[in-house]
């Protein structure tokens, strides 16, 4: 403990505000250079559709999201985490699992926290949320061999948010976590998350833990999977909690503040319960951290249906933030940056479904006005990002004893082909909640 206490105080300490204006200034400095290279390609287009499409289409397509992976590469670059240390005494948790079918995940998901090296008492409420299968009885089953284990039986699918409360009033102690059916804990995850929460800054009152494929090997759309939870969705969560500000405590796996839960309602019965939940938190003043090395293992959507319905609830459930909790946009706080361009998503991915899409199909025709070689010009700063948080994975992986799998068809996949999926399913999902279309609890 000495050598670690040693090391801390050799650092220079930069405090994290100042880290967000570096990482700001070299994300402007890089939109600049980009607005300037981007003259004779915005003129040209503009002579073809007009002024405001060309811009809509340049800034959608290349200057926003340029902005954008400069900050998060800057962010990263900065970001030193101190090491975790063990704690003295650790909570005793509840941990919440909403079921729905799930009989062929349940069992296996309920071993994963037998198996947890966590040295305090847990208390485990499945809610079968009306099930049709036999996940009631499974549990049931269960609850007989194990006292930890309680069996919270709802006649009717009422929904995950719904099912959530249900459990949290059962909820016995100070500390809430919630864990999907289908998915698998590592052993040292509850540890980890607990430690992380107890060694944030004053006013954590959530923090995400980190979601990691378990059936990558499926098919071409799961190894894509793998690479956008490994890096993507990875990267993004580890620069907002830099910034005390995780956007999204999923509900995959997560650990609260049962108190703060209370306070602020439980979950919102909507598609996107875990952002609304996040945001009302955010919103409270609290923060929501991040523990980068508390991994579960989650089975992924393995077809292309299944995909586009979770990503249509994804986007759908940031609208539902915003609809709401519209005044977070005035809170006066780093993470109501991060807040602001969630707004811009919408933009961009209709730029990149309307515009960039059919813009690949005409450069196959010779006809270079959309897509074409200025586009070229976001690969480097992609391919940096992907650089940069692979190495910050593999460290982590080294760290709790796990391999990363070689899967270099699936990152080729995901680097060039994933977004012609993810983005049009997202701008499904903004239309669903436009019309109001019926909300389901389906796929994650």
């Amino acid at each position: 403990m000495a050598e670690v206490g040693n090391a801390d105080t050799s650092r220079i300490y930069v405090p994290v505000r100042i880290k967000f204006f570096i990482a700001l200034c070299i994300a402007i400095g890089w939109t600049a250079f980009s607005v300037w290279a981007a003259q004779t390609w915005l003129s040209e287009l503009s002579a073809r559709i007009g002024t405001i499409p060309a811009l809509l289409l340049v800034g959608g397509i290349a200057i926003v999201p340029g902005f954008m992976n400069a900050f998060v590469i800057a962010s990263l670059t900065l970001d030193r985490r101190p090491p975790r240390r063990s704690l003295d005494s650790y909570p005793p948790l509840t941990i919440l699992i909403a079921a729905y079918n799930e009989e062929g995940s349940i069992l296996d998901t309920l071993a994963g926290i037998e198996r947890q090296n966590y040295p305090a008492p847990l208390q485990v409420i499945v809610i079968n949320d009306g099930s049709r299968d036999r996940t009631a009885s499974l549990v049931r089953e269960a609850e007989a061999r194990h006292a930890w284990l309680r069996l919270l039986d709802m006649p009717r699918n009422g929904g995950k948010a719904r099912a959530l409360n249900e459990g949290l009033k059962l909820a016995s102690h100070d500390f809430v976590v919630t864990v999907d059916a289908d998915s698998y804990l590592h052993r040292m995850a509850l540890t980890s998350i607990v430690e992380r929460y107890r060694q944030d800054p004053p006013g954590t009152r959530a923090v995400a833990g980190k979601i990691l494929v378990r059936n990558s090997r499926k098919n071409w759309l799961t190894r894509c999977q793998e690479w956008d939870y490994f890096q993507g969705i990875a990267a993004i969560k580890r620069m907002q909690s830099l910034y005390h500000g995780t956007l999204v405590a999923q509900g995959a796996f997560s650990l609260y503040d049962r108190s703060a839960l209370i306070e602020v309602g439980g979950w919102a019965e909507c598609v996107g319960e875990d952002i609304v939940l996040t945001w009302a938190l955010l919103k409270a003043g609290y923060r929501v951290g991040h523990c980068e090395d508390a991994c579960i293992f989650t089975n992924v959507p393995e077809n292309a249906r299944q995909f586009v319905r979770q990503r249509q609830r994804w986007a759908r459930g940031m609208m539902e933030a915003f609809r709401q909790h519209p005044d977070i946009l005035l809170t006066p706080r780093m993470s109501t940056f991060f807040i602001y361009w969630n707004l811009f998503y919408p933009w961009l991915d209709l730029a990149f479904t309307l515009g960039f899409v059919p813009g690949m199909v005409l450069a196959l025709f010779g006809c270079y006005w959309i897509a074409g070689p200025m586009t070229l010009a976001l690969l480097p700063l992609a391919f940096l990002m992907s650089y940069l948080m692979f190495t910050i994975e593999r460290k982590m992986f080294d760290d709790v004893g796990l391999k990363v799998r070689r899967n270099r068809r699936g990152l080729c996949m995901y680097m060039i082909f994933y977004s012609l999926l993810l983005q049009p399913a997202s701008v499904l999902g903004y239309i669903d909640e436009i019309f109001k279309t019926r909300k389901t609890w389906g796929t994650k």
